[in-house]
């Protein structure tokens, strides 16, 4: 009897437990159901459509140059010199392959906003898809924050170029910050008043933004063309010899580090719900506004390394340096000029893309519906827009986030892998709804990790110079997994743009992007980890209770309509 009683209160004690972890399995693991029908929501709140092709070219630009074309460039050819060419056609390159991949399910998917978070959904499941959101929007936070200090400095220098404000600006107005409690605090009043002007130019709707971040593109896109046309009469041949004098390991170092200059073409996919022809649009705004960017990269490299000797390129500003240099210091004005167009188109689409990430959570159920509510005259999701505004202002008044630089690109990376891996899954979940297992697709899966944890190997035993066999079997590993991806799959046909060459050209993407990983500071890795651990607890408590992803209150996601695809 006692005997009896022990055993059936045990059972009732774990029953509880048991439900709850079969809860938040079932939960965790549903996906995104792509509709065909039109959009429905609850309460009307769709974005306005109005954003062309042009726009969109526009929008990718000014999310990827920034001020570093300006500086990244030097600094970097101070190591690989003349080869710092060849490292920005090799990140290129890379990112061309990434951005096939973001080109495809762009066409593929409904029109509505979530990017990489949204492929997720679909092709894997809702709690991965919150990870991704969680590591992305770390990046964005951080980097508006401190993007939106380096603009106060810049405005702040070039104001002092007139004679009233020379020296009579203190550092806690722009430059740098005036620190208290050790560091602790770094107050900082301008940073966070450019984030308010922008946060009302983003409010307002994204007709205003997109004439606002055009012409700051344009504006940084002519001044670059000016720096590289007026450099090239400058440019002595002999500087280009040797090309790569420290070896080609600098110059593929060199690309690990540049990669990370061409992040923000993604930015046109979260733009889906605002294109007016999304499905031919959105390809070739991802696609067009990189090509642009290597081209512009590669003509800075080759005039900078051209005009100066490697060696004596300067460490802070080398570009403004080698025409200083060369007596052209009107040329050098130009530069900071650029400097803060490229930094503001940066920091509006940066912003532009966080509140339309919140706003597809918040239709989603994942974060409280308030982010899902659109302005129904402006067609914004202005409180979304405000709460980005708000946490970016904090954090670039209050605190030095330039130290947090390191910790940075893990959400790029981590959502250009997933992208990657989604196209693929994709496919694999297409053909295996009629002809092919669903073991078959767990089986591709399983490859594409693979590939994922060899191109982390070899990255961690590149960076540490441990005996190159050690690199070779783990790129081997890769290949028998792309391999296996390759004969024992089946893949179906998309309409629209398809990224050629699948399956090999996301293995390459997952490969190279974790290769990259590997490359960043170990905190970064720390970050990863903990900031992991924080969203699926985030998801525990409040994600999985309230995330239905067929609700008739959430948008349900669609194919653009045929019209608007032509």
């Amino acid at each position: 009897m006692g005997g009896g009683q022990r055993r059936t209160s045990t059972e009732n004690q774990t029953a509880p437990s048991s439900s709850i972890w079969s809860h938040f399995w079932s939960s965790a693991t549903r996906t995104k159901p792509i509709s065909d029908s039109g959009i429905r929501t609850g309460s009307g709140d769709g974005l306005v459509r109005s954003l062309g092709m042009f726009d969109l070219i526009l929008l990718g630009v000014g999310a990827s140059i920034g001020a570093g074309i300006f500086v990244v460039t030097g600094t970097v050819a101070r190591d690989a010199g003349p080869g710092v060419t060849v490292s920005f056609i090799l990140a290129g390159a890379s990112c061309v392959l990434n951005a096939l991949c973001y080109a495809e399910l762009a066409s593929r998917f409904p029109a509505v906003v979530g990017g990489a978070y949204l492929y997720t959904y679909t092709a894997f499941n809702e709690l991965t898809a919150f990870l991704v959101f969680g590591q992305l929007m770390l990046d964005y936070h951080i980097g508006a924050a401190s993007i939106a200090r380096s603009l106060a400095s810049y405005v702040v220098t070039i104001l002092e170029l007139f004679p009233i404000f020379k020296e009579n600006i203190p550092d806690w107005i722009g430059h740098g910050g005036q620190h208290y409690l050790g560091g602790a605090i770094s107050l900082n009043l301008l940073a966070p008043i450019l984030l308010a002007l922008l946060t009302i130019i983003l409010c307002r709707g994204v007709g205003e933004s997109s004439v606002v971040n055009s012409f700051m593109t344009a504006t940084k896109v002519i001044i670059v063309l000016i720096v590289i046309f007026a450099g090239a009469f400058e440019v002595d041949v002999s500087n280009w010899t040797p090309f790569a004098p420290n070896g080609f390991k600098t110059v593929l170092t060199g690309a690990t580090v540049v990669f990370f200059a061409y992040v923000g073409f993604d930015a046109v996919a979260n733009s889906a719900e605002e294109s007016k022809r999304p499905q031919r649009d959105l390809p070739i705004g991802i696609i067009g506004s990189l090509l642009i960017c290597v081209i512009l990269y590669i003509g800075v490299c080759l005039v900078i390394t051209g005009m100066v000797p490697y060696k004596f390129l300067g460490e802070d500003a080398p570009l403004a340096d080698a025409f200083k240099s060369k007596g052209l210091k009107f040329v050098a004005i130009l530069i900071s000029v650029g400097a803060v167009a490229g930094l503001t188109t940066t920091l509006l689409v940066g912003l532009y893309v966080q509140s339309r990430l919140y706003l597809g959570l918040g239709r989603d159920g994942l974060l409280p519906s308030v982010f899902a509510r659109v302005h129904s005259r402006r067609r914004t999701p202005i409180h979304s827009q405000v709460w980005v505004g708000i946490v970016a202002g904090i954090l670039a008044g209050l605190f030095n986030v330039h130290i947090l630089s390191h910790i940075l690109s893990v959400g790029a990376l981590t959502g250009y892998s997933v992208v990657a891996a989604s196209v693929v899954a994709l496919r694999l979940k297409d053909k295996a709804s009629s002809q092919v297992s669903s073991t078959s697709w767990k089986e591709g899966v399983t490859c594409l990790f693979i590939v994922a944890c060899s191109g982390f190997g070899a990255g961690v035993f590149y960076r540490f110079d441990t005996p190159f066999i050690f690199m070779v079997i783990a790129v081997i590993v890769a290949i028998l997994a792309s391999c296996a991806l390759c004969f024992r799959q089946t893949y179906a046909d998309m309409p629209g743009f398809s990224c050629p060459g699948v399956p090999i050209v996301p293995t390459i993407c997952i490969f190279f992007n974790m290769f990259l990983f590997a490359q960043l500071h170990h905190e970064a890795w720390v970050r990863f980890v903990i900031l992991s651990i924080i969203t699926v607890g985030i998801y525990a408590f409040y994600g999985q209770y309230h995330a239905d992803p067929s609700a008739d209150e959430t948008i349900i996601y669609h194919r653009a309509p045929e019209e608007d695809s032509r």
